[in-house]
């Protein structure tokens, strides 16, 4: 592992250097990016399918397509971000001041990246990091070597080492990363593995954002548009056949709305993927055997109302909603991360605030309501990362708003201008004047008595 101290070494030397300040050399590199990413499209696409079986139509919209709107994006707005904030200062203490915020790099960065999304998950966070003038170190996911590799391909043919490099590898490789003294930690993961990252950040007072999970509830009130929500929440848990962050990880349904939901759900399904999901070809399969196993056990949880099917072969699970669960079934105890929807219902809007609420922040939440005041209610009562009303997974896909989590599904956000200040120091100065000075501030028996009269 002594190559990884030198790789950090030879980076935070590049980064000294001031080669990474101007803003011409950041928007340099975001055009080769963009660049090299276009030019691999069809290696991209395919170590994509090969690695999770997204088609292609998925993986343009999840992996790639993402990254090119986000990177334009931030090239039109990077100059705007960068210049130096004014503020007003007090007229009461700092007359004749200026006051202003630097956005200044952190320096050395680490990502370490999922598997679930392997391209777009290592390369978002590096967009924030090149735009903020640091340099990086991106850790991709074992599960998904073949993404893995396009991204050291890619990354080497592009970038000096010294500036963005690629480290390939398992746990022991994460473990000695996360003992570099790197100057900001971007980790997006499990809850579990999250805790570790954050333990060993402390270790070395390293700032960091965790981009985390859990169990994102959705809602569906009496007044939902029943088809729509339901072709809406299919959408949103079998893309990827389930494996992401902010999927719908179990159904509140108002009882009056059930039957038709459940109905609903089954002509979305069928008209996504025909009536065996699991033998279509575009389906998303499970990232490992591991996974598979553990996702099948949930199926012994309550009854299946839809779905069910299994291919151990193919590693897919199909769209499956669980009916007469409860939170202290397996499947309720942990984030699912895979094609099965436990659902329960309620009477009252009560019930869902009280559920909800009785558990940890969830990363997402999405409602389906017409009504105002329960939106309102909602948004005002339950605490979440963010989320969508009457749609999912879409808040995500928009760099005007800020993607993050609260609590156990995270802390600190990033897209568009959130990249940029999730790599960025925002330091705070002080200009004051030298044709006057304010002698009050001086230790002195008269200040003390104008001090008195003025700070009150």
């Amino acid at each position: 592992m002594n190559g990884i101290n030198e790789i950090v070494q030879r980076q935070k030397d590049y980064y000294s250097s001031g080669a990474t300040r101007r803003l011409e050399f950041r928007l340099e590199q975001l055009r080769l990016l963009r660049e090299g990413i276009v030019r691999r499209k069809s290696e991209i696409l395919e170590a994509v399918r090969i690695d999770l079986n997204k088609s292609e139509q998925e993986a343009i919209m999840t992996e790639y397509g993402i990254l090119l709107e986000e990177i334009d994006f931030i090239k039109k707005r990077l100059k705007g971000w960068m210049k130096r904030k004014r503020v007003k200062t007090s007229l009461k203490t700092h007359i004749g001041s200026k006051g202003y915020i630097v956005a200044e790099p952190y320096g050395t960065t680490l990502i370490i990246a999922p598997w679930n999304y392997p391209f777009q998950l290592a390369l978002s966070p590096l967009l924030g990091a090149i735009a903020a003038g640091n340099t990086a170190v991106i850790k991709p996911s074992e599960l998904t070597p073949h993404v893995s590799a396009v991204l050291n391909s890619l990354i080497g043919e592009l970038y000096d080492p010294a500036y963005i490099t690629v480290v390939e590898g398992a746990v022991e490789t994460s473990q000695e990363l996360l003992r570099q003294p790197f100057d900001k930690i971007f980790f997006t993961g499990s809850v579990a593995v999250g805790k570790v990252v954050m333990k060993a950040a402390a270790e070395q007072l390293t700032p960091l954002t965790l981009e985390l999970g859990g169990k994102s509830p959705c809602i569906i009130h009496q007044d939902a548009h029943v088809k729509l929500a339901a072709k809406r929440v299919a959408f949103g848990k079998v893309t990827n056949a389930g494996q992401t962050c902010i999927a719908p990880d179990y159904l509140l349904v108002h009882e009056s709305v059930r039957d038709a939901f459940v109905e609903e759900y089954a002509k979305a399904i069928k008209s996504f993927y025909g009536k065996d999901p699991v033998e279509h070809t575009d389906y998303g399969r499970i990232v490992s055997p591991k996974h598979f196993e553990r996702l099948q056990g949930f199926l012994q949880t309550g009854s299946i109302v839809l779905g069910g099917e299994v291919n151990e072969e193919s590693l897919k699970i199909a769209p499956t909603i669980l009916e007469g669960i409860s939170w202290e079934d397996p499947v309720m105890q942990e984030e699912i991360f895979g094609p099965i929807l436990p659902m329960m219902t309620y009477q009252h809007l009560d019930e869902v605030v009280h559920r909800v609420n009785a558990r940890p922040k969830p990363l997402a939440l999405y409602l389906f309501t017409e009504n105002k005041m329960v939106q309102e209610r909602i948004i005002e009562q339950i605490s979440f990362g963010g989320g969508c009303i009457n749609d999912t997974l879409m808040h995500v896909a928009t760099p005007h708003l800020p993607f993050g989590g609260v609590g156990e599904s995270g802390m600190g956000s990033y897209h568009g201008e959130s990249s940029f200040a999730a790599f960025s120091h925002m330091k705070s100065v002080l200009k004051q004047t030298n044709k006057f000075d304010i002698k009050m501030k001086y230790p002195s028996k008269n200040n003390l008595k104008i001090i008195r009269k003025v700070m009150k």
